[in-house]
């Protein structure tokens, strides 16, 4: 089998927590790599952002990456991505023809126009990339699968304050893949019931497949890898250390960690309690890089704050291993990949009750749950872990045995059986619920 997998705004070799960069590259990353370890060929088609990536990266065998011309390299904010829709497709088709002339194995009466031949699958990632999908599908007459990662309407309904909503123009181009795909993938059975609510989708195409989580990598180590760790980021050895690991915008929710922690270091001066904060500015509600910073100068805490820059996984996982509990107070995640890489690495996690959370938390044996967003009640939880050690130190011993239910290798399985499915209405997916594909469907 071979897939065309689309990632048009951001490529799976983008340093997660820089930009656009975060938990969806991860995703596209290691189900491109596992699906080419269980012998699919896979090609990641993204937007080239600087010429000297070459048109063609060989990750791995049976897993290349197509950097497509787009519009200019740089200077391009994603609101400004759908004007190169267009380009985009064209750039795909191109490379697919080429394709087609290369391979021995594609058939001599192949469409030479559009490179019809070459795939057998699309899978599509975010919106903008599932337009892209939705022609190419019709082109070249093969499935299209797609995985949203986020949904206007879901986000919509729970915005962080300051933050600029997703404008009806993505609304309806969702409503338009919802339509259309042959296959809808979503992570948790949560978004499914949000995506047949908001978009009336129809649930005989919706098929739950969560992420998975690199359990080689992120393991829970031991107290001199914590010691070691500490050391190397400069974090007292004896502190209480809160970890918020992700892109610095609005809708993770750092802001609502550094006003509980300063709330939390008032309350318990004598706990010794320091703030890690890892990762990079992003999108909308951050006015300035720097509003963190001065966010914690003006609540009084700088002193107790430590600001990291994004790191790749092989460094990321000493973050982990350094903190005693990670939070995530996001307003929205359809997952939580950040939550289960904590679990996998020992460490609790205080999440908010939204999205996928709930699933990848299990609350009280491996972490807190959160309802709301108030610093307060934030403060209470983090509070609990940060005084009761007995508490702390039981979660962090449960938490790797439930992030190992979730391994990449069983996520590409189950992926695996809906991309055989798809297209075939007979064919019953990984919950043995007969498929179909979309008959009549819109285009308004």
């Amino acid at each position: 089998m071979r897939v065309a997998m689309i990632s048009m705004h951001t490529s799976p070799l983008e340093q997660p927590g820089i930009g656009d960069a975060g938990g969806m590259n991860v995703y596209v990353r290691n189900v491109a790599s596992h699906l080419a370890s269980h012998g699919v060929e896979v090609d990641v088609f993204t937007r080239a952002t600087r010429a000297s990536q070459g048109e063609i990266v060989e990750v791995e065998p049976g897993f290349r990456v197509i950097n497509c011309v787009a519009g200019p390299f740089e200077g391009l904010a994603k609101e400004s991505l759908p004007t190169q829709l267009t380009a985009f497709t064209g750039s795909v088709l191109e490379f697919a023809r080429e394709e087609a002339t290369r391979r021995s194995d594609v058939p001599e009466d192949a469409c030479t126009r559009t490179g019809a031949g070459v795939y057998d699958l699309i899978h599509s990632h975010y919106w903008l990339s599932g337009q892209v999908g939705w022609l190419l599908r019709d082109l070249w007459g093969v499935p299209m699968v797609h995985t949203a990662h986020t949904w206007a309407a879901v986000k919509n309904l729970g915005l962080a304050d300051g933050d600029t909503p997703e404008p009806e123009s993505r609304r309806i181009c969702e409503q338009q893949i919802v339509d259309n795909a042959d296959r809808l993938i979503v992570n948790t059975a949560e978004e499914e019931a949000a995506l047949t609510a908001a978009y009336d989708a129809d649930p005989a195409r919706i098929a739950v497949v969560p992420p998975g989580v690199d359990i080689d990598r992120f393991t829970p180590g031991s107290d001199r890898a914590t010691e070691r760790a500490r050391r190397e980021l400069g974090i007292p050895l004896r502190a209480k250390v809160i970890a918020f690991i992700g892109r610095l915008q609005r809708l993770k929710g750092p802001h609502i960690l550094l006003r509980a922690a300063a709330e939390l270091i008032r309350q318990h001066p004598e706990q010794n309690i320091r703030v890690v904060v890892c990762g990079g500015p992003s999108g909308t509600g951050l006015e300035r890089p720097d509003e963190l910073h001065d966010l914690a100068a003006e609540l009084g805490v700088s002193g107790y704050v430590r600001f990291l820059s994004p790191r790749p996984p092989e460094e990321l996982v000493t973050v982990y291993q350094a903190a005693d509990m990670i939070a995530v107070p996001s307003y929205n995640e359809s997952f939580g990949l950040v939550a289960l890489e904590a679990q996998a690495s020992g460490t609790p996690v205080v999440a908010a009750r939204v999205g996928g959370l709930p699933m990848t938390v299990t609350e009280g044996e491996t972490g807190l749950l959160v309802d709301g967003h108030d610093p307060s009640r934030w403060a209470d939880a983090l509070g609990r872990l940060v005084i009761d050690d007995d508490l702390r130190i039981a979660m962090g011993q449960a938490a790797p045995a439930h992030a190992a239910r979730y391994s990449w290798d069983a996520t590409v399985e189950r992926m695996l059986t809906e991309y055989r499915c798809a297209g075939d209405p007979t064919c019953s997916g990984v919950d043995g619920t007969p498929r179909r594909s979309p008959a009549g469907a819109r285009t308004d």
